[in-house]
């Protein structure tokens, strides 16, 4: 039998395609078990040909969904079929958290506020220096390269393999923003207080090429937003060479709070509890 808090309180949802490996119904379980609140959060696959259906019944209110997460492949089909998307959603084109408000089918994206939560949690000054270095021009890259241009940072050099892909994220977010080819790595390094690697290299085992951070400010920060697992070997690289890491899990913990504030009515704090019991999760697997 099922919690009885269920029975009422707002539901809320993620979706995508697939799903089932979504650990987001577990942290917005613990926070709505803590917090003892009604409600629910669960994970719902959507097919990308039913996502439009899926988006007219939350908006017409016969899901019964006060709003939810989005993820792969529906956050650009989320940001367009949103009535009111913000300005973070607008210059991302991609929407990962929705709700509606009387009636209306409001959209942000929090991925880059989860970023940046979590760096400020991990390692408190992350962010005195200006220029970064992000490793990677894929999907996950941009709201990376948003948040730490929002945040400060005169110069962000986007590095990576095929060297448009990083002219296009150059093209989106303006002057601070430079693109280089993979081979210009060790070049845009020297100095740079923030490395970020936003590829899967490394993702569940996988090797990953050897790099070396010497050119990097003495005291920067290296982190992946690749979290499975939870010492990447570019992590495990660059603290032998010496420098403090931040693992990439922290960043899928806030970017949470945003939507359960919204649905639920309170803001949820990431704690160590909550923390544990993701990793136990991911050990477990």
């Amino acid at each position: 039998m099922g919690d009885s808090r269920e029975t009422f309180g707002p539901k809320a949802f993620v979706t995508g395609f697939p799903i089932k490996h979504s650990r987001s119904p577990l942290i917005h379980g613990y926070w709505l078990k803590t917090l003892g609140l009604p409600g629910s959060y669960r994970a719902h696959e959507v097919a990308p040909e039913a996502f439009g259906d899926f988006i007219r019944a939350l908006k017409d209110g016969s899901s019964g969904f006060a709003g939810g997460n989005v993820t792969i492949p529906h956050k650009e089909m989320a940001f367009r079929l949103a009535d009111k998307p913000d300005a973070l959603s607008r210059e991302l084109g991609a929407a990962n958290t929705l709700w509606l408000e009387d009636g209306v089918l409001h959209a942000t994206n929090t991925d880059g506020r989860g970023f940046i939560a979590n760096l400020d949690e991990r390692h408190p000054g992350w962010d005195r220096h200006r220029r970064a270095v992000v490793f990677g021009a894929g999907g996950a890259s941009r709201a990376i390269i948003q948040a730490v241009r929002d945040r400060g940072f005169r110069e962000i050099h986007v590095v990576n393999r095929t060297v448009e892909r990083a002219r296009e994220l150059a093209d989106r977010f303006g002057p601070s923003v430079q693109a280089h080819p993979a081979g210009a790595l060790a070049e845009v390094m020297k100095g740079a207080g923030l490395f970020i690697n936003t590829t899967s290299l490394g993702m569940d085992g996988e090797a990953a090429p050897q790099l070396d951070f010497s050119p990097l400010a003495a005291d920067a920060v290296v982190t992946d937003i690749v979290y499975v697992p939870l010492k990447t070997p570019i992590l495990a690289q660059a603290e032998e060479q010496g420098f403090p890491i931040v693992d990439g899990l922290g960043m899928l913990l806030h970017q949470a709070v945003p939507g359960f504030e919204r649905w639920f009515g309170q803001r949820p704090v990431v704690d160590a509890a909550l923390r544990a019991l993701i990793i136990a999760d991911m050990e477990s697997h």
